[in-house]
């Protein structure tokens, strides 16, 4: 009885020991799991600070091997897409920029940036009740620090919708909201261009001299000014505008229309 109870007695103590045995090698494995991905986290902090440098200097493709070695080492990070986005994006790959913002957007449904930018691919495809619905999320939450370019381009959506009186009064939410926001001279020169469309030639011109007056190198700004002044009679400083647009910047999508605009007026 008493070998048997003996036995009995071992067998309880061999299960228990492989029992604590089998839990340290469990919770080893699961720290050492824990470690791997802190370091797979360093490590893809690292690629995204490289990544940033390159998109700083406009270098793309190197910033998107940066940004998807990042995305390999820390999938669940929604930073990685979003700049993986940007890094498609200024290669002209918007169908490829699109997928990584709503995959980031996946992950992070708040994420502001990227709704920012998903929006702005929607604008460039035509589709602009779409791309104001991603600017409004983008403003939803209220932790976004730059809503004046969200408003601003929800402000341009509705412009490019020809609904000139709400693009307008976007514009003024946006400088309302973020008074000091470093896009006022392009929220200015935008609100210029509205009443423009509108007929409206007095405040096109206060306000498209007032976005010169804080950015007097913007081509387009210029280039609408000289419209402008063209549309309410003023020939002379319409060229005058025209052809700064024309010198500044030559070879730009504005600086080529004002030259052309000028052979119209000039023999």
């Amino acid at each position: 009885m008493q070998t048997t109870m003996g036995r009995v007695h071992l067998m309880k103590s061999k299960a228990l020991e492989y029992f604590i045995l089998l839990t340290i090698i469990t919770a080893a494995i699961l720290l050492t799991g824990c470690a791997t991905s802190r370091q797979d986290r360093e490590r893809s902090a690292s690629h995204v600070t490289m990544g940033t440098a390159y998109l700083k200097s406009g270098q793309f493709s190197p910033a998107l091997r940066e940004f998807l070695v990042a995305q390999r080492l820390s999938p669940d990070d929604p930073e990685t897409y979003y700049y993986t986005g940007l890094s498609y994006y200024g290669n002209g790959m918007k169908k490829e920029a699109k997928g990584q913002f709503e995959a980031a957007l996946s992950i992070k449904p708040d994420y502001s940036e990227a709704n920012n930018y998903l929006g702005t691919i929607y604008m460039e495809e035509g589709l602009y009740d779409r791309a104001i619905e991603a600017f409004d999320r983008a403003l939803s939450n209220m932790l976004y620090e730059t809503p004046a370019i969200a408003l601003n381009n929800i402000g341009w959506a509705y412009h490019k919708k020809g609904d000139y009186q709400t693009a307008l009064t976007k514009y003024e939410a946006a400088l309302k909201r973020e008074p000091g926001t470093i896009i006022r001279p392009l929220i200015q020169k935008n609100r210029g261009i509205a009443y423009l469309a509108g007929h409206n030639i007095d405040k096109a011109i206060f306000y498209l001299k007032k976005a010169i007056d804080s950015a007097p190198g913007m081509t387009e700004s210029h280039y609408w000014l000289g419209i402008s002044y063209l549309e309410g009679g003023n020939r002379e400083k319409a060229i005058q505008e025209l052809r700064f647009a024309a010198k500044t910047n030559p070879e730009s999508v504005f600086g080529l229309k004002a030259r052309e605009k000028l052979d119209s007026l000039v023999p």
